[in-house]
């Protein structure tokens, strides 16, 4: 009885009573994604580690899975959770960004941003595309990225940053103004610079690492 009451208490949780008669491999992705959840709840654990479970889901059923995830936050359980995107990583309520097997930044995302340092420009307008590949490789040029229809270029050093800018605004339809650094900026620019420590050593030919 108690274990029958459980599992009818995680699927109402989770709003798969309706479907509870539904064969598993019928579901779509989200709600496959739902009764894995489910099926983590059965036993009340206090904690939750869930490997990027919202990947390869619709935009829809991925927000609802994150509503069920502040839902579960509310009532107590600690939920940690690996994702690969920026707008679910702010929906936490603390970040941890891991590269290469180490630590880059902790703290909230308004924390992680303040401590990045990045200064941001966004350009707008034509042809962007055939100026990524200069600004990249542009003294003090952290990150470049397109958000939209825009580009963000970042850096933390604010007059250099500027200097790689300064051609492009003497071409007409460009519009170039700084801009409110992001998550995205800051994982980008994390990356950039830090080590990959898991590259194989060169080798000379005949020789030894």
């Amino acid at each position: 009885p108690k274990r029958r009451a459980a599992v009818d208490l995680s699927l109402e949780r989770l709003g798969l009573t309706a479907r509870q008669s539904q064969l598993a491999g019928s579901l779509s992705g989200g709600w496959k994604q739902r009764l894995a959840l489910a099926a983590c709840l059965i036993h009340a654990p206090r904690l939750l580690l869930l490997d990027e479970p919202t990947a390869g889901v619709d935009p829809k059923a991925r927000r609802d899975f994150w509503d069920q995830i502040h839902a579960l936050a509310a009532q107590g359980i600690t939920v940690l959770v690996s994702t690969h995107y920026m707008d679910e990583a702010e929906r936490c309520h603390e970040l941890v960004y891991i590269a290469y097997g180490k630590i880059l930044a902790r703290g909230t995302e308004r924390q992680i941003i303040d401590a990045s340092g990045l200064k941001v420009w966004a350009i707008r307008g034509e042809d962007l595309n055939g100026m990524l590949a200069t600004l990249k490789t542009a003294p003090g040029v952290l990150s470049v990225a397109a958000f939209g229809n825009a580009v963000h270029v970042a850096g933390q050093d604010a007059a250099l940053v500027e200097a790689a800018l300064q051609p492009l605004r003497q071409r007409a339809g460009l519009q170039i103004a700084p801009a409110d650094a992001n998550l995205e900026d800051v994982f980008i620019s994390l990356i950039a610079t830090a080590p990959d420590n898991f590259e194989l050593p060169q080798v000379a030919p005949g020789g030894r690492p």
